[in-house]
């Protein structure tokens, strides 16, 4: 899938462990720690908010073993501040944070948009809007991560579902801001963090860095304006002269006040994702031979989900499911196909329905869409009772909604 690869030997990487097994019993906040500092994190800034509170003394802890870096800001917006200009010595960097403190970054998301700097920023989700219950999970920031930031600008964000995902896709996430130098978002949640389970970690990881320039020092353009392509960066302090902006700016970082360079700038930025979208983009589908509804699902209600299509098929339904493991860039494409295939797709999800809208728009009519509210624990009744409803109806055009319990359609 990428290219210019490097890979790291970790097999010492959990230096508190002796034991001779490639496997560890982790929470997923253990595992996110154990694979940012296998994918070479130097650099972590925060702000302490629960329920990362587990996180960010994990990583303090390990990372002495490891000589990163870390700094408690005085806010979360000073926090992803300083993420990005560590990635701008040459350090690969991130930032952990959940509800309010993730509002509070979103100027800085969109300013790493427009400087093309790699980060990582875990969300973990909680309930809100306001300060909402720290301790209880949701999947209530997945429009947030999307459309946060003002502008236009496209962001990648992952959805793990398990302590072994939070380790494989905190890895993927480093890879994918090198390579297309962007802030990549995890987004999780309080169940997974505090989940415990076995977790394998290899001896080798496939590793990428960053594009690095290597011409001459007065010819290097660190925004450089072609199609498609991801320019090379240097570290800041090593002799290029060049300027780093959130104003509309040139090939070398300096404002221009113009539409003409505003529409090269932002142009080049969403395109470098859209027109990588399909290297981008990983799902899980079990794709049956013939089926009625599919249940599309990702993150912490994916357990409750796959329990609810095993007790429907043993019920003689036929389901099939659809998780997402990319939530940005959205698999458009799939999802339509999805909806040529069958007569329905519930969506499952711990919100009061987002994805969901994204599915409607991308089934242009061709099956019918529900939304299952969950409640990001034990929702496997909930999820079956909305399949064995949902199966029997007419086509019905707009989303038709279910509740957790005692569910009704209105």
């Amino acid at each position: 899938m990428f290219s210019n690869e490097d890979t790291k030997n970790i097999k010492n990487l959990i230096v508190d462990m002796t034991m001779d097994s490639k496997t560890y019993n982790l929470t997923g906040n253990q595992a996110c720690v154990e694979a940012a500092l296998a994918a070479g994190c130097k650099f972590f800034g925060y702000y302490p908010i629960v329920p990362c509170l587990n996180f960010i003394e994990y990583f303090i802890r390990k990372s002495k073993n490891f000589d990163a870096t870390v700094v408690q800001m005085e806010d979360e917006i000073s926090a992803l501040a300083a993420v990005l200009g560590a990635s701008w010595t040459g350090k690969k960097s991130m930032t952990v944070t959940s509800g309010p403190g993730f509002s509070n970054m979103m100027e800085h998301v969109g300013l790493g948009v427009m400087l093309e700097t790699p980060c990582v920023i875990v969300n973990f989700q909680r309930l809100g809007p306001g300060e909402g219950i720290p301790n209880v999970p949701a999947q209530g920031d997945i429009m947030q991560a999307r459309w946060g930031s003002h502008g236009d600008y496209e962001i990648i964000a992952l959805a793990p579902s398990s302590p072994q995902e939070m380790f494989d896709f905190t890895i993927q996430a480093f890879n994918l801001s090198e390579k297309y130098r962007t802030p990549v978002v995890i987004l999780t949640d309080e169940s997974i963090a505090h989940q415990k389970e076995i977790v394998t970690i290899p001896d080798k990881i496939k590793l990428i860095q960053r594009p690095k320039y290597k011409g001459p020092k007065d010819e290097y353009k660190p925004f450089k304006l072609e199609e498609g392509i991801v320019p090379p960066m240097v570290n800041i302090g090593e002799g290029y002269k060049f300027h780093v902006t959130g104003l509309t700016h040139d090939e070398k970082g300096y404002p221009v006040m113009n539409e003409k360079c505003q529409e090269l700038n932002v142009h080049r930025l969403v395109n470098k994702i859209r027109l990588n979208a399909e290297k981008i983009i990983q799902f899980e589908s079990s794709k049956e031979k013939e089926s009625d509804l599919a249940v599309l699902f990702y993150g912490s209600t994916s357990k409750s989900a796959k329990k609810a299509i095993e007790e429907a098929k043993k019920s003689g339904l036929k389901v099939e499911s659809f998780r997402l493991m990319t939530v940005w860039p959205f698999p458009e494409k799939k999802i339509f196909e999805l909806a040529q295939r069958v007569k329905a797709i519930l969506v499952a999800e711990s919100n009061y329905g987002q994805i969901v809208v994204e599915v409607e728009r991308c089934t242009h009519g061709k099956a019918n869409v529900g939304f299952v509210h969950c409640d990001g624990k034990d929702d496997a009744e909930a999820i079956l009772r909305a399949i064995k409803d949902m199966i029997q109806k007419e086509r019905k055009e707009g989303i038709i909604e279910y509740e957790h319990s005692e569910y009704s359609e209105y």
